[in-house]
C-alpha cells in the first residue's frame, strides 16, 4: 500500500484533519484554500484567510484555535532566514500536510500553474518555484509580521523541534544537504545584490542551522525544553 493511501486512510488523519469537508477522491480539503460551493482550489489561498489566520490565533490547515506552540511548514532556504510566507499550524495538521501534500511530498512534483485565474496573487516576499525536495517542521513559540513591499512575511521564532521530512517519512542528513545545496545559489545572488554584509549574514545563518540538521544517527533536533512539552501534549 502507498504511502499516500495509508494517509488518507480515516485512522491515520488527526481528528482535526477528519472534520474537513473531502473533495470528490476523498482529500480533505484544506482550511487555507480557495472553496467555493461548487468549486476549489488547492493552489489559491481563500481570500481574507491569511488575515483570519493571523488575527484569530488559527491553524493554516484545520482552521480551529492554535495553542501556544505553532508549527510552521517550510523549505530548506526558509530555514536558513527563518521566513515563512505562511501561517503556523498545529504539529499534527503541519506533518500530516507535508506528507500528503504531493508538491511537499513528492521531490520531482512541478508546481502546476496552468489554468490559474489572473487575480491570483502571489505570497509575500520572493518565492523559489523550484520543488527543493525536502520540507521541514519548524516547531516554536514565537513568531512575529515582518512587513514587506508585496505583504507581509512572518519572522520565525528559536524552534523546540526541527523535523525533516521526504517522500512521507524522516529525511536523512545527506538529502537535507543536497536540498540546502539546490538553493542556496539563488540566496547567495541576493545577497550579493545586497552587499557583503548580506553576504557575511547569510553565511552565519547557513552555520547557525546546521545544528537543525538530522543527526547521522537520524535523531533530529529537540531544544532541552522539548521533552516536558511532549510529556504535555502541547505540541499538537
Amino acid at each position: 500500500m502507498t504511502i499516500k493511501a495509508n494517509l488518507l486512510s480515516p485512522h491515520s488523519m488527526p481528528d482535526r484533519i477528519k472534520a474537513l469537508p473531502r473533495d470528490h477522491r476523498g482529500y480533505p480539503l484544506p482550511w487555507f484554500i480557495h472553496q467555493t460551493p461548487t468549486a476549489h482550489d488547492f493552489r489559491i489561498v481563500g481570500a481574507g484567510k491569511l488575515e483570519q489566520a493571523l488575527k484569530l490565533n488559527l491553524c493554516w490547515v484545520c482552521g480551529h484555535s492554535l495553542g501556544r506552540n505553532k508549527s510552521f511548514v517550510i523549505g530548506p532556504m526558509c530555514s536558513i532566514n527563518r521566513v515563512s510566507a505562511e501561517p503556523p499550524s498545529h504539529y499534527s495538521c503541519a506533518v500530516y500536510a507535508a506528507k500528503v501534500c504531493p508538491f511537499l511530498s513528492k521531490p520531482r512534483m512541478r508546481r502546476n500553474e496552468k489554468g490559474l485565474p489572473d487575480e491570483v496573487v502571489s505570497p509575500a516576499g520572493t518565492m523559489l518555484l523550484h520543488n527543493p525536495g525536502v520540507t521541514c517542521i519548524w516547531l516554536t513559540r514565537d513568531f512575529r509580521l515582518m512587513p514587506v513591499d508585496n505583504g507581509v512575511l512572518l519572522r520565525i521564532g528559536e524552534p523546540l523541534e526541527v523535523r525533516w521530512l521526504c517522500q512521507g517519512r524522516e529525511a536523512t542528513r545527506g538529502e537535507v544537504v543536497s536540498a540546502i545545496d539546490k538553493g542556496l545559489r539563488i540566496l547567495l545572488d541576493e545577497a550579493r545584490e545586497e552587499g557583503q554584509d548580506a553576504v557575511n549574514a547569510l553565511l552565519q545563518s547557513l552555520d547557525r542551522v546546521r545544528q537543525y540538521l538530522p543527526a547521522p544517527d537520524g535523531k533530529r533536533f529537540e531544544s532541552p525544553d522539548r521533552p516536558a512539552l511532549a510529556a504535555a501534549g502541547a505540541q499538537h
